[in-house]
Protein backbone atom coordinates (compact mmCIF):
# COMPACT_ATOMS: atom_id res chain seq x y z
CA UNK A 1 0.00 0.00 0.00
CA UNK A 2 2.86 2.31 0.85
CA UNK A 3 4.40 1.71 -2.56
CA UNK A 4 1.11 2.38 -4.33
CA UNK A 5 0.63 5.51 -2.27
CA UNK A 6 4.10 6.74 -3.29
CA UNK A 7 3.35 5.99 -6.93
CA UNK A 8 0.08 7.93 -6.77
CA UNK A 9 1.79 10.91 -5.19
CA UNK A 10 4.54 10.89 -7.83
CA UNK A 11 2.02 10.55 -10.67
CA UNK A 12 -0.04 13.42 -9.27
CA UNK A 13 3.07 15.59 -9.03
CA UNK A 14 4.03 14.93 -12.68
CA UNK A 15 0.44 15.62 -13.77
CA UNK A 16 0.36 18.90 -11.87
CA UNK A 17 3.86 20.07 -13.00
CA UNK A 18 4.73 18.42 -16.33
CA UNK A 19 7.10 21.24 -17.34
CA UNK A 20 9.70 20.82 -14.64
CA UNK A 21 11.94 18.32 -16.40
CA UNK A 22 12.18 14.97 -18.02
CA UNK A 23 12.29 12.61 -15.06
CA UNK A 24 12.16 8.88 -14.56
CA UNK A 25 11.56 7.50 -11.07
CA UNK A 26 11.92 3.82 -10.41
CA UNK A 27 10.16 2.62 -7.25
CA UNK A 28 10.72 -0.94 -6.08
CA UNK A 29 7.99 -2.60 -4.04
CA UNK A 30 8.58 -6.15 -2.71
CA UNK A 31 10.88 -7.08 -5.53
CA UNK A 32 8.68 -5.53 -8.22
CA UNK A 33 8.93 -2.08 -9.75
CA UNK A 34 6.91 0.88 -10.91
CA UNK A 35 8.15 3.44 -13.37
CA UNK A 36 6.93 7.03 -13.23
CA UNK A 37 7.75 9.34 -16.23
CA UNK A 38 7.19 13.01 -17.00
CA UNK A 39 8.10 14.88 -20.20
CA UNK A 40 8.68 18.66 -20.20
CA UNK A 41 6.87 19.27 -23.45
CA UNK A 42 4.83 22.29 -22.43
CA UNK A 43 5.96 25.89 -22.71
CA UNK A 44 3.13 27.38 -20.66
CA UNK A 45 2.47 27.64 -16.98
CA UNK A 46 4.07 29.42 -14.08
CA UNK A 47 6.68 26.71 -13.59
CA UNK A 48 7.76 26.40 -17.26
CA UNK A 49 11.51 26.46 -17.94
CA UNK A 50 12.62 27.16 -21.51
CA UNK A 51 15.15 24.78 -23.06
CA UNK A 52 18.68 26.14 -23.36
CA UNK A 53 18.35 26.39 -27.14
CA UNK A 54 15.31 28.68 -26.72
CA UNK A 55 17.01 31.21 -24.41
CA UNK A 56 16.80 34.56 -26.18
CA UNK A 57 20.09 35.78 -27.59
CA UNK A 58 21.10 39.42 -27.52
CA UNK A 59 20.58 41.02 -30.93
CA UNK A 60 23.45 43.08 -32.30
CA UNK A 61 22.73 45.30 -35.31
CA UNK A 62 25.77 46.43 -37.30
CA UNK A 63 25.20 49.35 -39.67
CA UNK A 64 27.95 49.56 -42.28
CA UNK A 65 30.40 47.21 -44.03
CA UNK A 66 33.52 49.35 -44.13
CA UNK A 67 36.76 48.85 -42.24
CA UNK A 68 35.23 49.22 -38.78
CA UNK A 69 32.11 47.12 -39.36
CA UNK A 70 33.89 44.34 -41.23
CA UNK A 71 36.69 44.09 -38.66
CA UNK A 72 34.04 43.78 -35.96
CA UNK A 73 32.28 40.99 -37.86
CA UNK A 74 35.50 39.11 -38.53
CA UNK A 75 36.59 39.10 -34.89
CA UNK A 76 33.22 38.50 -33.21
CA UNK A 77 33.10 34.83 -32.17
CA UNK A 78 30.71 34.75 -29.21
CA UNK A 79 27.72 32.57 -30.22
CA UNK A 80 25.44 34.21 -27.63
CA UNK A 81 24.60 36.99 -30.10
CA UNK A 82 22.31 37.21 -33.10
CA UNK A 83 23.92 39.65 -35.53
CA UNK A 84 22.09 41.61 -38.21
CA UNK A 85 24.23 43.52 -40.72
CA UNK A 86 22.61 46.40 -42.60
CA UNK A 87 24.41 48.19 -45.42
CA UNK A 88 23.65 49.32 -48.97
CA UNK A 89 27.03 47.85 -49.96
CA UNK A 90 27.17 44.05 -49.85
CA UNK A 91 30.94 43.87 -49.97
CA UNK A 92 34.01 45.12 -48.14
CA UNK A 93 36.40 47.31 -50.15
CA UNK A 94 40.11 47.77 -49.48
CA UNK A 95 39.90 51.54 -49.87
CA UNK A 96 43.64 52.38 -49.68
CA UNK A 97 44.01 50.89 -53.14
CA UNK A 98 41.18 52.88 -54.74
CA UNK A 99 43.65 55.33 -56.35
CA UNK A 100 45.34 52.35 -57.98
CA UNK A 101 41.99 51.18 -59.36
CA UNK A 102 41.48 54.54 -61.07
CA UNK A 103 44.48 53.86 -63.32
CA UNK A 104 44.26 50.10 -63.72
CA UNK A 105 47.27 49.29 -61.54
CA UNK A 106 44.87 47.11 -59.54
CA UNK A 107 41.58 45.71 -60.79
CA UNK A 108 38.44 46.50 -58.82
CA UNK A 109 37.60 42.84 -58.25
CA UNK A 110 40.94 42.41 -56.47
CA UNK A 111 40.08 44.82 -53.65
CA UNK A 112 36.54 43.69 -52.78
CA UNK A 113 35.25 40.77 -50.73
CA UNK A 114 31.54 39.87 -50.40
CA UNK A 115 30.16 40.31 -46.89
CA UNK A 116 28.23 37.05 -47.14
CA UNK A 117 31.49 35.21 -47.80
CA UNK A 118 33.09 36.85 -44.76
CA UNK A 119 30.34 35.81 -42.34
CA UNK A 120 29.40 32.46 -43.91
CA UNK A 121 31.94 30.36 -42.02
CA UNK A 122 31.57 32.04 -38.65
CA UNK A 123 30.20 30.26 -35.60
CA UNK A 124 28.02 33.28 -34.86
CA UNK A 125 24.53 33.63 -36.32
CA UNK A 126 24.99 36.53 -38.77
CA UNK A 127 22.47 37.69 -41.37
CA UNK A 128 22.88 40.45 -43.94
CA UNK A 129 20.33 42.87 -45.40
CA UNK A 130 21.15 45.09 -48.37
CA UNK A 131 19.45 48.27 -47.25
CA UNK A 132 20.11 51.82 -46.13
CA UNK A 133 19.58 52.99 -42.55
CA UNK A 134 17.83 56.37 -42.61
CA UNK A 135 16.77 56.76 -38.95
CA UNK A 136 17.97 55.64 -35.52
CA UNK A 137 15.48 55.53 -32.65
CA UNK A 138 17.55 55.20 -29.48
CA UNK A 139 14.53 55.43 -27.14
CA UNK A 140 12.77 52.40 -28.65
CA UNK A 141 15.96 50.62 -29.75
CA UNK A 142 15.03 50.49 -33.42
CA UNK A 143 16.72 51.38 -36.69
CA UNK A 144 14.60 52.26 -39.70
CA UNK A 145 15.77 51.13 -43.12
CA UNK A 146 14.80 51.13 -46.76
CA UNK A 147 16.07 48.97 -49.63
CA UNK A 148 18.47 50.26 -52.24
CA UNK A 149 16.67 51.98 -55.11
CA UNK A 150 17.99 49.34 -57.50
CA UNK A 151 16.60 46.48 -55.42
CA UNK A 152 13.25 48.12 -54.61
CA UNK A 153 10.20 48.08 -56.84
CA UNK A 154 8.96 51.50 -55.80
CA UNK A 155 11.44 52.61 -53.15
CA UNK A 156 8.83 52.70 -50.37
CA UNK A 157 9.31 49.33 -48.60
CA UNK A 158 10.60 50.77 -45.33
CA UNK A 159 11.09 48.47 -42.36
CA UNK A 160 12.31 48.61 -38.76
CA UNK A 161 14.89 46.42 -37.03
CA UNK A 162 15.01 46.00 -33.24
CA UNK A 163 18.32 45.76 -31.41
CA UNK A 164 19.83 45.17 -27.99
CA UNK A 165 23.18 46.59 -29.09
CA UNK A 166 23.73 48.87 -32.05
CA UNK A 167 27.11 49.25 -33.74
CA UNK A 168 27.20 52.32 -36.00
CA UNK A 169 30.00 51.95 -38.54
CA UNK A 170 28.63 53.62 -41.66
CA UNK A 171 31.68 55.77 -42.30
CA UNK A 172 31.36 59.26 -43.74
CA UNK A 173 30.66 60.99 -47.02
CA UNK A 174 32.84 63.46 -48.96
CA UNK A 175 32.91 66.93 -47.48
CA UNK A 176 32.06 69.53 -50.11
CA UNK A 177 32.01 72.48 -47.68
CA UNK A 178 28.83 73.51 -49.55
CA UNK A 179 30.99 74.74 -52.42
CA UNK A 180 28.76 75.50 -55.44
CA UNK A 181 29.08 73.05 -58.32
CA UNK A 182 31.09 70.35 -56.53
CA UNK A 183 28.35 67.71 -56.45
CA UNK A 184 27.36 68.38 -60.07
CA UNK A 185 30.82 68.51 -61.70
CA UNK A 186 33.40 66.76 -59.50
CA UNK A 187 34.40 63.14 -59.03
CA UNK A 188 34.82 61.70 -55.55
CA UNK A 189 37.03 58.80 -54.49
CA UNK A 190 35.25 56.98 -51.67
CA UNK A 191 33.82 53.88 -53.34
CA UNK A 192 34.84 51.31 -55.95
CA UNK A 193 32.27 52.78 -58.32
CA UNK A 194 33.96 56.17 -57.94
CA UNK A 195 37.32 54.71 -58.95
CA UNK A 196 35.83 52.99 -62.00
CA UNK A 197 34.05 56.18 -63.01
CA UNK A 198 37.29 58.17 -62.78
CA UNK A 199 39.09 55.57 -64.88
CA UNK A 200 36.49 55.84 -67.63
CA UNK A 201 36.61 59.64 -67.44
CA UNK A 202 40.41 59.71 -67.87
CA UNK A 203 40.22 57.50 -70.97
CA UNK A 204 37.30 59.53 -72.35
CA UNK A 205 39.35 62.72 -71.91
CA UNK A 206 42.19 61.32 -74.03
CA UNK A 207 39.74 60.10 -76.67
CA UNK A 208 38.06 63.50 -76.87
CA UNK A 209 41.41 65.26 -77.09
CA UNK A 210 42.32 63.06 -80.07
CA UNK A 211 39.45 64.33 -82.21
CA UNK A 212 40.75 66.33 -85.21
CA UNK A 213 38.18 69.11 -84.92
CA UNK A 214 39.48 70.46 -81.59
CA UNK A 215 41.79 73.41 -81.15
CA UNK A 216 44.99 73.13 -79.14
CA UNK A 217 43.48 75.32 -76.45
CA UNK A 218 40.52 72.96 -76.09
CA UNK A 219 42.81 69.91 -75.99
CA UNK A 220 44.82 71.55 -73.22
CA UNK A 221 41.63 72.13 -71.22
CA UNK A 222 40.33 68.60 -71.68
CA UNK A 223 43.65 67.08 -70.63
CA UNK A 224 43.98 69.27 -67.53
CA UNK A 225 43.32 67.03 -64.51
CA UNK A 226 42.74 68.86 -61.23
CA UNK A 227 42.94 67.21 -57.81
CA UNK A 228 41.42 69.19 -54.93
CA UNK A 229 42.84 68.21 -51.56
CA UNK A 230 46.43 67.50 -50.53
CA UNK A 231 45.69 64.68 -48.11
CA UNK A 232 46.78 61.05 -48.54
CA UNK A 233 44.01 60.19 -51.03
CA UNK A 234 44.58 63.25 -53.22
CA UNK A 235 48.36 62.85 -53.21
CA UNK A 236 48.12 59.14 -53.98
CA UNK A 237 45.71 59.70 -56.86
CA UNK A 238 47.83 62.50 -58.36
CA UNK A 239 50.89 60.24 -58.23
CA UNK A 240 49.02 57.27 -59.74
CA UNK A 241 47.60 59.46 -62.51
CA UNK A 242 51.05 60.85 -63.31
CA UNK A 243 52.49 57.34 -63.69
CA UNK A 244 49.48 56.15 -65.69
CA UNK A 245 49.77 59.03 -68.13
CA UNK A 246 53.54 58.91 -68.60
CA UNK A 247 53.98 55.13 -68.58
CA UNK A 248 50.93 54.02 -70.55
CA UNK A 249 48.66 56.64 -72.07
CA UNK A 250 51.30 58.70 -73.90
CA UNK A 251 52.24 55.54 -75.79
CA UNK A 252 48.63 55.06 -76.88
CA UNK A 253 48.01 58.77 -77.50
CA UNK A 254 51.40 60.21 -78.49
CA UNK A 255 49.89 63.42 -79.87
CA UNK A 256 48.41 64.26 -76.46
CA UNK A 257 51.67 64.15 -74.54
CA UNK A 258 52.39 67.88 -74.71
CA UNK A 259 48.88 68.88 -73.59
CA UNK A 260 48.58 66.86 -70.37
CA UNK A 261 48.75 68.77 -67.09
CA UNK A 262 48.07 67.65 -63.50
CA UNK A 263 47.33 70.27 -60.83
CA UNK A 264 46.95 69.69 -57.10
CA UNK A 265 45.07 72.37 -55.13
CA UNK A 266 45.53 72.54 -51.35
CA UNK A 267 44.04 75.22 -49.10
CA UNK A 268 46.68 74.72 -46.37
CA UNK A 269 50.33 75.69 -46.47
CA UNK A 270 51.55 72.16 -47.28
CA UNK A 271 50.30 68.86 -48.60
CA UNK A 272 50.26 65.85 -46.28
CA UNK A 273 50.32 68.27 -43.36
CA UNK A 274 49.32 65.50 -40.93
CA UNK A 275 52.75 63.90 -41.44
CA UNK A 276 56.22 64.90 -40.37
CA UNK A 277 57.54 68.02 -42.10
CA UNK A 278 60.33 66.02 -43.76
CA UNK A 279 57.74 63.82 -45.45
CA UNK A 280 55.80 66.87 -46.59
CA UNK A 281 58.91 68.50 -48.05
CA UNK A 282 59.93 65.33 -49.84
CA UNK A 283 56.49 64.88 -51.42
CA UNK A 284 56.32 68.49 -52.60
CA UNK A 285 59.82 68.33 -54.13
CA UNK A 286 59.01 65.01 -55.81
CA UNK A 287 55.85 66.44 -57.35
CA UNK A 288 57.79 69.46 -58.55
CA UNK A 289 60.34 67.22 -60.27
CA UNK A 290 57.57 65.17 -61.87
CA UNK A 291 55.90 68.26 -63.28
CA UNK A 292 52.81 68.12 -61.04
CA UNK A 293 51.68 71.69 -60.33
CA UNK A 294 51.10 72.00 -56.57
CA UNK A 295 49.24 75.18 -55.64
CA UNK A 296 49.24 75.79 -51.89
CA UNK A 297 46.90 78.19 -50.12
CA UNK A 298 44.35 77.80 -52.93
CA UNK A 299 40.74 77.52 -51.74
CA UNK A 300 38.10 76.45 -54.24
CA UNK A 301 35.06 78.74 -54.17
CA UNK A 302 33.11 77.48 -57.20
CA UNK A 303 33.13 74.73 -59.82
CA UNK A 304 31.42 75.03 -63.21
CA UNK A 305 31.31 72.56 -66.08
CA UNK A 306 34.57 73.86 -67.59
CA UNK A 307 36.26 76.04 -64.96
CA UNK A 308 37.21 75.80 -61.31
CA UNK A 309 37.45 79.10 -59.41
CA UNK A 310 40.00 79.47 -56.62
CA UNK A 311 40.89 82.18 -54.14
CA UNK A 312 44.56 82.30 -53.15
CA UNK A 313 45.25 83.29 -49.57
CA UNK A 314 47.24 86.50 -49.30
CA UNK A 315 46.34 87.60 -52.81
CA UNK A 316 43.85 90.25 -51.81
CA UNK A 317 40.90 87.89 -52.24
CA UNK A 318 41.37 87.76 -56.02
CA UNK A 319 39.53 84.86 -57.65
CA UNK A 320 41.26 82.91 -60.44
CA UNK A 321 39.42 80.72 -62.97
CA UNK A 322 41.24 77.54 -64.01
CA UNK A 323 40.02 75.61 -67.10
CA UNK A 324 39.85 71.85 -66.51
CA UNK A 325 38.80 68.61 -68.11
CA UNK A 326 38.26 66.50 -64.98
CA UNK A 327 38.23 67.29 -61.23
CA UNK A 328 38.70 64.81 -58.39
CA UNK A 329 37.48 66.18 -55.06
CA UNK A 330 39.26 64.78 -52.00
CA UNK A 331 39.07 67.36 -49.21
CA UNK A 332 38.13 65.28 -46.20
CA UNK A 333 34.99 63.72 -44.80
CA UNK A 334 31.54 64.96 -43.88
CA UNK A 335 28.66 63.62 -41.81
CA UNK A 336 25.89 61.40 -43.17
CA UNK A 337 22.39 62.93 -42.76
CA UNK A 338 21.24 59.99 -40.61
CA UNK A 339 24.16 60.58 -38.23
CA UNK A 340 23.48 64.31 -38.10
CA UNK A 341 19.82 63.69 -37.26
CA UNK A 342 20.79 61.16 -34.59
CA UNK A 343 23.26 63.63 -33.06
CA UNK A 344 20.47 66.21 -32.76
CA UNK A 345 18.24 63.59 -31.18
CA UNK A 346 20.75 62.84 -28.40
CA UNK A 347 21.93 66.42 -27.91
CA UNK A 348 25.26 66.26 -29.77
CA UNK A 349 24.90 69.32 -31.95
CA UNK A 350 27.67 71.35 -33.59
CA UNK A 351 29.94 68.35 -34.00
CA UNK A 352 31.41 66.80 -37.13
CA UNK A 353 31.04 63.23 -35.81
CA UNK A 354 29.39 61.19 -33.06
CA UNK A 355 31.13 61.65 -29.71
CA UNK A 356 31.98 58.42 -27.91
CA UNK A 357 33.79 57.58 -24.72
CA UNK A 358 37.10 55.70 -24.63
CA UNK A 359 35.18 52.40 -24.87
CA UNK A 360 33.52 53.51 -28.14
CA UNK A 361 30.09 53.92 -26.53
CA UNK A 362 28.08 56.86 -27.84
CA UNK A 363 27.86 59.42 -25.05
CA UNK A 364 24.45 59.18 -23.43
CA UNK A 365 23.58 55.83 -25.06
CA UNK A 366 24.83 52.77 -23.16
CA UNK A 367 23.70 50.24 -25.78
CA UNK A 368 24.97 52.11 -28.88
CA UNK A 369 28.56 52.04 -30.12
CA UNK A 370 30.07 54.11 -32.93
CA UNK A 371 33.41 53.58 -34.64
CA UNK A 372 35.29 54.51 -37.77
CA UNK A 373 34.94 57.78 -39.66
CA UNK A 374 31.44 58.51 -38.33
CA UNK A 375 32.67 58.86 -34.73
CA UNK A 376 35.35 60.52 -32.66
CA UNK A 377 36.55 59.59 -29.18
CA UNK A 378 35.92 62.30 -26.61
CA UNK A 379 38.93 61.65 -24.39
CA UNK A 380 38.23 62.71 -20.82
CA UNK A 381 40.54 65.39 -19.44
CA UNK A 382 42.70 64.82 -16.38
CA UNK A 383 41.76 68.22 -14.94
CA UNK A 384 38.08 67.24 -14.98
CA UNK A 385 38.83 64.41 -12.54
CA UNK A 386 41.82 65.88 -10.72
CA UNK A 387 40.08 66.00 -7.32
CA UNK A 388 38.81 62.42 -7.66
CA UNK A 389 42.28 61.19 -8.70
CA UNK A 390 43.86 62.91 -5.72
CA UNK A 391 41.30 61.45 -3.32
CA UNK A 392 41.71 57.93 -4.72
CA UNK A 393 45.52 58.11 -4.49
CA UNK A 394 45.51 59.62 -0.97
CA UNK A 395 44.76 56.34 0.77
CA UNK A 396 45.67 57.55 4.26
CA UNK A 397 43.44 60.64 3.86
CA UNK A 398 46.31 62.87 4.99
CA UNK A 399 45.46 65.64 2.55
CA UNK A 400 48.86 65.29 0.88
CA UNK A 401 50.15 62.93 -1.75
CA UNK A 402 53.55 61.25 -1.69
CA UNK A 403 55.40 59.87 -4.67
CA UNK A 404 54.85 56.35 -3.37
CA UNK A 405 51.09 56.84 -3.11
CA UNK A 406 50.91 58.30 -6.60
CA UNK A 407 53.02 55.51 -8.10
CA UNK A 408 50.50 52.95 -6.82
CA UNK A 409 47.84 54.36 -9.14
CA UNK A 410 50.01 55.70 -11.97
CA UNK A 411 49.39 52.67 -14.21
CA UNK A 412 45.63 53.17 -13.92
CA UNK A 413 46.01 56.90 -14.55
CA UNK A 414 48.12 56.37 -17.69
CA UNK A 415 45.67 53.77 -18.96
CA UNK A 416 42.62 55.94 -18.28
CA UNK A 417 44.28 59.18 -19.42
CA UNK A 418 46.87 58.42 -22.14
CA UNK A 419 47.78 62.11 -22.40
CA UNK A 420 49.74 61.74 -19.14
CA UNK A 421 52.22 59.36 -20.73
CA UNK A 422 52.43 61.51 -23.86
CA UNK A 423 53.17 64.56 -21.71
CA UNK A 424 56.00 62.75 -19.91
CA UNK A 425 57.53 61.74 -23.25
CA UNK A 426 57.23 65.25 -24.66
CA UNK A 427 59.00 66.67 -21.59
CA UNK A 428 61.58 63.85 -21.71
CA UNK A 429 60.81 62.80 -18.16
CA UNK A 430 61.66 59.34 -16.93
CA UNK A 431 58.67 58.86 -14.65
CA UNK A 432 55.90 60.66 -12.81
CA UNK A 433 58.25 61.55 -9.95
CA UNK A 434 60.05 63.99 -12.24
CA UNK A 435 56.74 65.70 -13.00
CA UNK A 436 55.86 66.01 -9.33
CA UNK A 437 59.35 67.20 -8.46
CA UNK A 438 59.12 69.96 -11.07
CA UNK A 439 55.95 71.22 -9.42
CA UNK A 440 57.40 71.04 -5.91
CA UNK A 441 60.80 72.50 -6.62
CA UNK A 442 64.26 71.40 -5.54
CA UNK A 443 63.19 68.63 -3.15
CA UNK A 444 64.45 65.05 -2.87
CA UNK A 445 62.12 62.59 -4.56
CA UNK A 446 61.52 60.65 -1.35
CA UNK A 447 60.49 63.81 0.51
CA UNK A 448 57.97 65.10 -2.05
CA UNK A 449 54.49 65.68 -0.67
CA UNK A 450 51.89 67.62 -2.63
CA UNK A 451 48.59 69.07 -1.55
CA UNK A 452 45.68 69.31 -3.97
CA UNK A 453 46.69 72.70 -5.40
CA UNK A 454 50.29 71.59 -5.98
CA UNK A 455 48.97 68.41 -7.57
CA UNK A 456 46.81 70.45 -9.95
CA UNK A 457 49.82 72.55 -10.86
CA UNK A 458 51.91 69.43 -11.63
CA UNK A 459 49.29 68.10 -14.07
CA UNK A 460 48.02 71.42 -15.43
CA UNK A 461 49.65 71.00 -18.86
CA UNK A 462 48.92 67.31 -19.34
CA UNK A 463 45.71 67.78 -21.31
CA UNK A 464 47.53 69.84 -23.96
CA UNK A 465 48.76 66.54 -25.44
CA UNK A 466 45.24 65.40 -26.35
CA UNK A 467 44.74 64.76 -30.06
CA UNK A 468 41.92 63.36 -32.15
CA UNK A 469 42.62 60.14 -34.01
CA UNK A 470 42.97 60.45 -37.80
CA UNK A 471 40.08 59.26 -39.95
CA UNK A 472 41.98 56.36 -41.50
CA UNK A 473 41.32 52.73 -42.34
CA UNK A 474 43.87 51.57 -39.78
CA UNK A 475 42.10 53.35 -36.92
CA UNK A 476 38.69 52.01 -38.00
CA UNK A 477 40.00 48.44 -38.31
CA UNK A 478 41.57 48.52 -34.85
CA UNK A 479 38.37 49.92 -33.35
CA UNK A 480 36.32 47.11 -34.91
CA UNK A 481 38.70 44.48 -33.56
CA UNK A 482 38.71 46.07 -30.10
CA UNK A 483 34.91 46.23 -29.87
CA UNK A 484 34.52 42.62 -31.05
CA UNK A 485 36.93 41.47 -28.34
CA UNK A 486 34.86 43.39 -25.78
CA UNK A 487 31.67 41.68 -26.98
CA UNK A 488 33.39 38.30 -26.90
CA UNK A 489 34.30 38.78 -23.22
CA UNK A 490 31.25 40.76 -22.08
CA UNK A 491 29.95 38.24 -19.50
CA UNK A 492 33.41 37.42 -18.20
CA UNK A 493 34.33 41.09 -17.79
CA UNK A 494 31.11 41.74 -15.85
CA UNK A 495 32.32 39.27 -13.23
CA UNK A 496 36.04 40.08 -13.41
CA UNK A 497 36.61 43.67 -14.63
CA UNK A 498 39.97 44.18 -16.31
CA UNK A 499 39.97 47.93 -16.90
CA UNK A 500 41.49 50.79 -14.88
CA UNK A 501 40.17 52.09 -11.56
CA UNK A 502 36.98 54.13 -11.59
CA UNK A 503 38.24 57.33 -10.04
CA UNK A 504 34.80 58.85 -9.49
CA UNK A 505 33.16 55.58 -8.42
CA UNK A 506 34.04 52.29 -6.79
CA UNK A 507 35.53 49.29 -8.58
CA UNK A 508 37.06 49.05 -12.01
CA UNK A 509 35.94 49.55 -15.57
CA UNK A 510 34.94 46.36 -17.38
CA UNK A 511 37.49 46.77 -20.16
CA UNK A 512 40.63 48.66 -20.89
CA UNK A 513 39.94 51.74 -23.02
CA UNK A 514 40.64 51.67 -26.75
CA UNK A 515 44.18 52.59 -27.72
CA UNK A 516 45.27 53.19 -31.30
CA UNK A 517 48.63 51.71 -32.26
CA UNK A 518 50.30 53.02 -35.41
CA UNK A 519 51.56 50.01 -37.34
CA UNK A 520 54.00 50.51 -40.18
CA UNK A 521 54.02 47.89 -42.90
CA UNK A 522 56.64 47.21 -45.50
CA UNK A 523 55.41 48.24 -48.91
CA UNK A 524 54.87 45.21 -51.10
CA UNK A 525 53.99 47.05 -54.28
CA UNK A 526 56.71 49.00 -56.14
CA UNK A 527 55.25 52.38 -55.16
CA UNK A 528 57.32 55.49 -54.69
CA UNK A 529 58.10 56.61 -51.16
CA UNK A 530 55.44 59.29 -50.84
CA UNK A 531 52.74 56.94 -52.07
CA UNK A 532 53.86 54.27 -49.60
CA UNK A 533 53.46 56.83 -46.84
CA UNK A 534 49.96 57.68 -48.01
CA UNK A 535 49.17 53.97 -48.15
CA UNK A 536 50.52 53.43 -44.63
CA UNK A 537 48.31 56.23 -43.42
CA UNK A 538 45.23 54.37 -44.71
CA UNK A 539 46.19 50.70 -44.30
Amino acid sequence: MNGLSLFKRASRAFDDYPTLAKLIVVCTVSGGGYVAYADANSTSGAHAIAPVSEIRKKKVVVVGTGWAGTSFLKKLNNPSYDVQVISPRNYFAFTPLLPSVTCGTVEARSIVEPIRSIVRKKGVNVSYCEAECFKIDADNKKVYCRPNPDSSMNGEEEFAVDYDYLVIAMGARPNTFNTPGVVEHCNFLKEVEDAQRIRRSVIDSFEKASLPTLSDEERKRILHFVVVGGGPTGVEFAAELHDFVNDDLVKLYPAAKDFVQITLLEAADHILNMFDKRITDFAEKKFHRDGIDVRLGSMVVKVSDKEISTKVRGNGGEITAIPYGMVVWSTGIGTHPVIRNFMQQIGQTNRRALATDEWLRVEGCNSIYALGDCATINQRKVMEDIAAIFKKADKDNSGTLTVKEFQEVIDDICERYPQVELHLKSKKMRDIADLLKMAKGDVAKEAIELDIEEFKKALSEVDSQMKNLPATAQVAAQQGTYLANCFNRMEEAEKNPEGPIRFREEGRHRFRPFRYILILYKAILPLSVYRCLAFLHHA
